[in-house]
């Protein structure tokens, strides 16, 4: 398959014939964090199977739909499901939503993920702004013949997280009930959790907390010049930090407690992006 410019025109194109307005905010809902989507107004609903050249998610606890609405008095589009590299795609394929989102005018885009606390003075139903990350395995999504219309064949990924972002993320956590720290999201490929020995090398080169997304669509928002906040919840303590097995029940069961507190924190930074300057 080759990935030209008319390749992701064509989903644009499709969105564009139903959703009657530019939405402002794109969110990129993780495992288990779909009851966000609940929270959206006036929602027009389009499955991922009907849009041209788009993926389909393979992930039970993953809608796939992507959601246009208001929230906090913003247009948005929101991802219910996301594709990761364990699904089978090519990391090459990973590029497309956030490639949608760029055509269709977005101007930041929210990343949110369910993750394994490395960091050993995190819990369990903490958030971690992403304020970096770690990526030693695996393609990049970016490989194979640029599309100078996207962006450069060489970009920095110096601020790859926005710190305005960053900082309005912080500016919002007052009232939440939340306990927020930033630190360094870990990128593995999965499916698999990862093993003790691997979190243990993790947390010495600088990982604060291990997830299997995120990083792919980052790297493409920031070959294309667009602003991104990462926003991790912590589901469980990576493998080894606790002297037991790690269960995909124990990730659900977190991320179903903190998941209303959760979308009550995107929506509150939703309601003010208008002020930072991107």
């Amino acid at each position: 398959m080759e990935y030209t410019y008319e390749f992701f025109k064509a989903s644009a194109d499709y969105v564009k014939s139903i959703v009657p307005y530019t939405p402002e905010v794109a969110l990129i809902l993780g495992s288990c964090l779909g009851p966000f989507a609940d929270t959206i107004e006036d929602p027009i609903v389009i499955d991922y199977r009907d849009i041209p050249n788009f993926l389909t998610t393979t992930v039970e606890s993953h809608a796939g739909k992507l959601i246009f609405g208001t929230v906090a008095g913003k247009k948005v589009v929101c991802m219910s499901g996301r594709f990761h590299s364990y699904e089978g795609y090519d990391f090459e394929q990973l590029v497309i939503p956030v490639r949608l989102f760029k055509l269709l005018g977005v101007r930041a885009t929210i990343l949110t993920n369910a993750a394994g606390a490395i960091n050993t003075s995190y819990r369990p139903g903490d958030i971690m702004i992403v304020s970096d990350h770690i990526k030693l395995t695996g393609a990049s999504p970016l490989r194979g013949k640029n599309i100078d219309k996207f962006g450069p064949r060489f970009f920095d990924a110096t601020y790859i997280y926005t710190p305005a972002l960053r900082k309005l993320a912080w500016d919002c956590v007052e009232g939440t009930g939340l306990t927020v720290h930033e630190g360094v999201y870990f990128f593995f490929t999965g499916p698999q959790f990862e093993t003790p020995a691997e979190i243990r090398a993790a947390r010495l080169l600088g990982g604060d907390a291990a997830g299997m997304s995120t990083v792919t669509e980052a790297l493409t928002a920031a070959h294309c010049g667009m602003p991104v906040l990462g926003l991790s919840v912590m589901t469980n303590m990576a493998a080894g930090v606790l002297d037991r097995k790690l269960t995909s029940e124990e990730v659900d069961e977190t991320a179903k407690t903190i998941s209303e507190r959760f979308s009550d924190y995107v929506t509150k930074i939703i309601g003010r992006i208008g002020e930072v300057e991107l």
